[in-house]
């Protein structure tokens, strides 16, 4: 089948590569796409990836069989349903479907309609409203935006200062105020296609910048999968009282949900509850998910795309352990330091790790970094330590003067494993 892969992250370079091993792809173009994206796919073609005329035109244009989005933001956009006016095989939710995650005001209101385990919430408005309702919460207290925010819209606010400060810099505007979880995180990937939900994988990420899980929030700066504490009861627990209620919910409300949808967990006391949803891959979770993913992974999101997860077979997983590493430019999560040079890929990969491309550009003949997250170094193993071992060997080779890691990715884990 011909593909058009929408996006230009790391998380994209990961579908690419995996797409690209598909025994059902005859071409892959990918846009915009990124320099490691070359390696993979048969084109890169520029796009304005949220306007869905250019996609509808494009998908066209290469006879494209299915489109595969990538980001959040075409999908919240509307480039779904685009697609699906024009008869074109789309592997991600309509419009109304992503407001799982462009909304997390909706989802609040979805699980408390629907009885989907979750955190207490309100929802605010305005700025004093927000600062009124924090008296109906204890404190560690959770201030979230309501729309997307590329994963860095979330503070978990230590005392009522740090919680007013959240709200004051928010201003007025829609924000989800919810009560502090207590237990670990993990998430869980399931693909959809309306009501039948099919397990995929699960990971651990590390969304704060420091080490121990320290500093502020970030997009991720590493993961691992699968994550041992979403044991099988609890993955099953998981899919049975959040992921299938979600689906049976959204077609009830007449927004029938096709996708892959990630749930981040809580694993508290009483069982998994539902911290939010993305309706797209996790980045870097999709960087550690795509190696362990067997079979022909084309096939399996047009079965997803054209509501036909009832007669695709089970979903098979290698059972390596991955581990991920970012390396983020300086600066990140706030401005990053843009232009730094980067060599080293090839020497990194020597042993077998992959070296995912996601703020980079070309400068001439040199890889320059372009973004805040800019490298997703990945290595396998046959336990959580060997996958550390080696992904941080990789690590060590790649020259990036103007790059920062975590050199902790997995600690939780390995700790208990120790």
């Amino acid at each position: 089948m011909n593909i058009l892969l929408i996006g230009s992250g790391g998380r994209e370079d990961a579908l690419c590569w995996r797409l690209s091993q598909s025994p059902s792809c005859e071409k892959l173009i990918a846009a915009p796409g990124n320099p490691g994206m070359e390696r993979w796919a048969d084109e890169l073609r520029p796009i304005a990836a949220e306007d869905p005329a250019a996609v509808v035109a494009m998908a066209q244009d290469i006879a494209a069989d299915l489109v595969v989005i990538g980001p959040e933001a075409p999908l919240v956009a509307g480039v779904a349903d685009a697609l699906d006016a024009a008869g074109i095989p789309c592997f991600g939710p309509s419009g109304a479907a992503a407001q799982l995650e462009g909304s997390k005001g909706f989802t609040k209101d979805l699980c408390a309609k629907y009885d989907i385990p979750t955190a207490a919430y309100v929802r605010t408005e305005l700025m004093d409203e927000a600062l009124a309702a924090l008296d109906d919460f204890s404190i560690p207290v959770v201030v979230k935006a309501d729309g997307l925010a590329a994963g860095k819209g979330v503070t978990v606010a230590m005392s009522r200062e740090e919680a007013e400060a959240a709200i004051r810099a928010a201003g007025d505007g829609p924000l989800v105020i919810e009560e502090f979880l207590g237990g670990e995180e993990a998430s869980l990937f399931a693909l959809v296609d309306g009501r039948q939900c099919r397990f995929l994988a699960s990971a651990q990420d590390h969304k704060r910048v420091g080490e121990g899980d320290t500093g502020p929030n970030t997009g991720g700066m590493g993961a691992y999968s699968p994550a041992p504490v979403l044991d099988d009861t609890l993955a099953a627990r998981a899919m049975m009282d959040i992921v299938q209620r979600t689906a049976d919910a959204m077609v009830d409300e007449g927004t029938p949900f096709r996708g892959v949808l990630y749930a981040g967990l809580m694993l508290t006391e009483t069982g998994p509850k539902l911290i939010e949803y993305n309706v797209r891959f996790g980045d870097p979770e999709c960087e550690a998910i795509m190696p362990r993913i067997a079979g022909d992974f084309a096939e399996m999101l047009l079965a997803v795309a054209s509501g036909d997860l009832a007669g695709m077979g089970e979903v098979v997983l290698e059972t390596a352990t991955t581990m991920t590493v970012i390396i983020a430019a300086d600066g990140y999560p706030g401005t990053p330091r843009k232009g730094g040079a980067i060599s080293g890929i090839e020497a990194a990969e020597e042993d077998g790790a992959i070296v995912f491309q996601a703020g980079t550009a070309k400068d001439g003949d040199r890889l320059v970094s372009s973004g805040g997250r800019v490298l997703a170094v990945t290595a396998a193993g046959e336990t959580l330590q060997q996958a550390r071992d080696a992904a941080y060997e990789a690590v060590a080779k790649i020259d990036f003067a103007d790059g920062f890691h975590r050199s902790d990715i997995g600690w939780r884990e390995l700790q208990r494993q120790s």
